[in-house]
Parts: structure tokens; sequence; C-alpha cells
């Protein structure tokens, strides 16, 4: 690579660069056009004309109240100063400007059985309108596959008639987060509910293997910000219980209960959770178990079953001791 290119084609290269990978960078590619943007105003053309002060102040200009937030945007542009080194287009790297601190957040909302049954039989009973016909059932199956599954809400939207094989009981997960792609079997509960979804559509004269799954309007898929008002006035109908310290339902947080749902279960069966967390990390689509790790809210029925747990193991040595 040339050492006398301009920004904007140092962004181009490391854009084709992470796509090369399987990224997709997405809102990356926007928070980099923002800094080319910034930089053509202030006269810094080049990668070398970036200074730790100009680099600081274009943080500064966005408006990022989160520290979370400011740190996505400061770690995009860091990431872009690091690949710039590697690639000996300039010697050290000029972004100074350190991470804001985060504050501890409130743990999500884990949905029991119960309360997953409630939400299901709730979504189950939207009426229909004039622009989307069987509106239960749809959202119904949906926010199923998101619990039962632990699928996310675009992963769910995506779906296509071709990716529900119903010889083996296996949905193929495309595009997911990272750009990746995955099968994810499942048991006869959701077989069930994803054949009647594919009757409806066929009933809609859907055929072609990528017609979508969940669709209203002009076949198109549903969208995920919809899915999620919907899913927000279900919740508002339910009027569950919040605890101190947890956050408001959202759609995502069906997510969140199906892995702390998996923990519980391998508890229960006396199966070792950390033998299995590979699995289930690669089940939910995550790069690694330490993505997985972060849905792992520590819960007092998680708690129940550890202590049980090591109350067992270290039963032996207790009665020895007393001996």
């Amino acid at each position: 690579m040339s050492t006398d290119q301009t920004l904007q084609q140092t962004v181009d290269a490391f854009l084709a660069h992470k796509r090369a990978h399987g990224r997709k960078y997405h809102s990356e590619e926007r928070e980099l056009r923002l800094l080319v943007a910034f930089a053509d105003e202030h006269n810094a053309d080049g990668l070398s004309d970036l200074t730790p002060a100009l680099l600081e102040q274009f943080l500064g200009s966005r408006a990022r109240s989160q520290p979370r937030s400011f740190n996505h945007l400061r770690n995009v542009v860091g990431c872009l100063m690091d690949w710039a080194v590697t690639q000996e287009l300039i010697a050290v790297s000029p972004l100074r400007t350190r991470r804001r601190r985060v504050t501890s957040q409130r743990i999500p909302f884990l949905f029991d059985a119960a309360q997953a049954r409630r939400l299901l039989d709730e979504a189950s009973r939207l009426p229909d309108n004039p622009r989307a016909a069987r509106r239960g059932t749809t959202y119904r199956t949906m926010f199923a596959l998101c619990y039962g599954l632990g699928l996310r809400a675009g992963e769910v939207c995506g779906l296509r008639l071709g990716d529900v094989d119903t010889g083996r009981d296996l949905l193929v997960v495309r595009g997911g987060k990272f750009g990746k792609s995955r099968l994810v079997p499942h048991g006869p509960r959701i077989a069930a509910l994803l054949g009647a979804q594919l009757e409806r559509r066929r009933e809609d004269d859907a055929t072609a293997a990528e017609d979508p799954m969940f669709t209203f309007v002009a076949n198109r898929p549903v969208d995920p910000c919809t899915a999620s008002q919907v899913f927000h006035r279900l919740v508002m109908a339910l009027d569950l219980r919040v605890p101190d310290g947890v956050s408001p339902p959202t759609l995502h947080c069906l997510r969140h209960s199906f892995a702390v749902g998996c923990l519980l279960r391998w508890y229960r069966q006396g199966l070792n959770p950390a033998d299995r967390l590979h699995q289930l990390s690669t089940f939910m689509g995550h790069v690694d178990p330490d993505s997985t790790a972060i849905y792992l809210t520590i819960t007092t029925e998680l708690l129940d079953e550890a202590n049980n747990r090591f109350e067992r193991y270290a039963a032996p040595a207790w009665t020895e001791g007393e001996r």
C-alpha cells in the first residue's frame, strides 16, 4: 500500500479488509465516513494529517452522552488507526483519547416459563388489521423462536422458507451478527410451530425458497423494529413486575432468558455447565464463549443450584473432617 494515500482510501481499504473476514461493518462504516467528512472540513485529507488533538476534537463533536456509545465510536476509530500501523501507513496511532468509565448497569429482565407462556398467549390474541393478516399466529411464532431457540430478532425476521429443514428439524440462520450463518437444531414443539407457519405461507401461495417466513405487506419480511414495538405493547398489557435493579423487558431479553434457562437446566440435570459453554456459544452464534458469558445473568435459582452442587462436591471432605 502507498503511504501517501488519502484518509478516504485508507478507510475504504480498512472496510474491505474487515469484510473479507466476514464482518458486516455497516454502523462502523457510517462512523468512519463521519470521520472522513470531519477531517475534510479541517483540511486533513491524508492519514498523516490526523493529530491527537484533531481526533479528540472529532470524538467530542459527536453527541455521545452514554459512555458505551462514546466508547464504541472511540474503538472504531482506534481499530482503524491500529490497522494503519500494522500496514505501515503510519508509525504510531495518533489516538490518545481514553475510554469513558462505564458505570454498573441494571441486569436484563429474565422471563421464566410461566411469563413466557403469558407473553405467547397474549401475542396469539393480537387482532388482524387491513395491512396485517394473521398477526397473532405470526408474532406468537416469532417470539417463541426468540425464547425457545435464543435467536436474535433480526435473525427471526430474516428467516426464509428455504431455511427450514423439516426432515432433520433444523433451521438455517443466515447472516447473523458478524455475518455468520449457522445450523440450529430444534425439538418437536418448535417443529410444530414452524410447520404450521410454513402451511400458512403456502396458503398465501408462497413457495419459493427465498420467500420470507414472516411477512405482512408485499412479501417483505417483518421489520425487527416493528416486532420490537409489538413486543413492548404486549409487555405493557401483561403488567409484569420488574424487580429493583432490573431493566424493563425488551425483545432481546428473550434471548437472555434462553441462555440462562439452558444453564439452569444443566445444573438440574447434573451436567457441568463449563463443559457445555462452547456448545451454547456455537448454538447462539457467538464468536467465542466470552460473548456468551454476557448473557449468563446470575439469578437466585442459579445460585441455589450452584450452592447445591458445591455442597454435594464438598460433602465427602466435610464428613471426613468430622471423624
